[in-house]
């Protein structure tokens, strides 16, 4: 094979013609060889193809055949005008940050040029959309070729979302709600089980009550370990139960964090006064009932004579306990109201007839306890879940209160200690509160009339997922 060496290989004639072989023959440029284009090339295939401009548009432009462009219209809609029409003029745009939905592309086209046979604009608004143009002739103008309405964006394979107070714990994360807010989540998991989340839905506890008075009842305490994100749970764990499994999708969920309900007020011994009961918390299908107030003493029993005074504690996600009386105590509230399964919660104690000793409110792991000769009745023990990577109890019953023996103590999850005269809560002859963001009960007040019962513990939801 012959070879020659040139720098530079030029018509005969200025402005000439230069062949490059003849018809049928193979002409072959090798592998590592770069060709440079510097002028205006013709017949190589233009139609259907195009360079594409990797710098995305932000703002109106003027497109050039030949040429495709990504389009970003996050901060707002843009128009791109079509350059004159010759025919196998070609063009493409893309969708850069999938918003055209939101923003659309108004594509214009040159003067009396056409977009499908009609001098009209045409409006590109569907997500993740990619068009290309050609331009076939003066009566059709414009013509669409190709368009993808198919939005294939790379996805991570687990949940991202946000909302709340956001910890991390091994692979997993963790929101937490102390209040009212919004779990979001952006985009799902890859793998379906991985949207299965765990959570912990606490609601507010149950006021104690006024003049030796029975302790509130804690809020109802709803939780599920997720295969996905485990953790050690409470014995209340309710994921074997698929009504109580929350699978998220991407959208909002509103988180409801109920708040604890008022203590029994200092009415007077002819109007002793009754817990005020919780409000519920809610995560998605998931409702935890409000903790309910504890019952009051005194009703029908000397030296006030007959005074019709509730003294049953009012039922909720733990019942309030029951208040005393020297003529019969009050029963304990029911817990689990409304039923779930498992259990939310406890029924509150019973204030034993022949004393004047009152009971605790009920727990989520067990009832408040009774009042008797020993002292005032216990509030119910909490659960205890590492949810949030640290074992945490919530959800205890308040102690019961009265005028002698020893105040009842607030069960463990942040239960209100109850109040004696002799032997006083830390709010000294008023009821304790319920710790904030457990759920527990408020405690019940000393007696025989004058001091509040203390309120219950606002509740909380937590959610914990796979990230990685």
């Amino acid at each position: 094979m012959s070879e020659v060496k040139v720098n530079k290989i030029s018509p005969r004639t200025d402005c000439g013609t230069v062949q490059l072989g003849d018809s049928g023959d193979t002409i072959t440029i090798p592998a590592g060889a770069t060709i440079t284009n510097n002028g205006t090339q013709t017949g190589f295939g233009r139609t259907g193809t195009v360079d594409w401009d990797t710098t995305a548009k932000t703002a109106s432009f003027t497109a050039v055949s030949g040429n495709g462009y990504f389009v970003n219209t996050t901060s707002g809609a843009i128009t791109v005008t079509l350059p004159a029409g010759t025919e196998n003029a070609i063009i493409s745009l893309a969708d850069y940050a999938a918003t055209w939905q939101t923003n659309n592309v108004t594509v214009t086209p040159d003067g009396t040029d056409k977009i499908g046979g009609l001098n009209e604009n045409a409006t590109l608004r569907t997500e993740g959309q990619s068009v290309t143009f050609v331009f076939v002739d003066s009566t059709q103008g414009w013509v669409n070729t190709m368009d993808s309405t198919s939005n294939v964006r790379g996805a991570p394979p687990y949940i991202v979302a946000t909302g709340g107070t956001i910890t991390t714990c091994g692979n997993c994360k963790i929101h937490t709600f102390t209040g009212p807010g919004t779990f979001t989540v952006c985009s799902v998991a890859s793998c379906a089980a991985d949207n299965v989340v765990s959570h912990v839905v606490v609601a507010g506890g149950g006021g104690g009550a006024q003049s030796r008075g029975g302790g509130g009842g804690a809020g109802g305490f709803r939780e599920v370990v997720s295969p996905s994100s485990p953790y050690t749970g409470s014995p209340l764990n309710g994921y074997p139960t698929p009504g109580n499994r929350i699978t998220v999708t991407a959208t909002a969920f509103p988180i409801t964090v109920g708040g604890g309900g008022a203590g029994g007020t200092n009415a007077g011994p002819s109007a002793c006064g009754i817990g005020t009961s919780g409000s519920s918390s809610v995560f998605s299908t998931v409702t935890s009932a409000s903790g309910g107030g504890g019952a009051p003493g005194c009703a029908n029993c000397a030296p006030y004579g007959p005074v019709p005074v509730q003294r049953t504690g009012l039922a909720g996600g733990s019942g309030g306990g029951g208040g005393s009386g020297n003529d019969g105590g009050g029963c304990g509230g029911a817990g689990n109201t409304p039923p779930v399964s498992p259990a939310q919660g406890f029924v509150g104690g019973a204030a034993n007839s022949g004393n004047i000793l009152s009971a605790g409110g009920g727990g989520a792991t067990a009832a408040g306890s009774c009042g008797g000769p020993g002292g005032n009745g216990n509030g119910g023990a909490g659960a205890t879940s590492s949810i949030n990577g640290t074992p945490t109890a919530r959800a205890g019953g308040g102690g019961g209160g009265g005028p002698s023996g020893l105040a009842g103590d607030g069960g463990t999850g942040g239960g209100g200690a109850g109040a004696t005269p002799t032997d006083q809560s830390p709010n000294g002859l008023a009821g304790g509160d319920g710790s904030a963001n457990t759920g527990g009960g408020g405690g019940g007040a000393a007696g025989p009339s004058g001091y509040d019962g203390g309120d219950g513990g606002s509740g909380i939801v937590i959610i914990r997922y796979r990230f990685q």
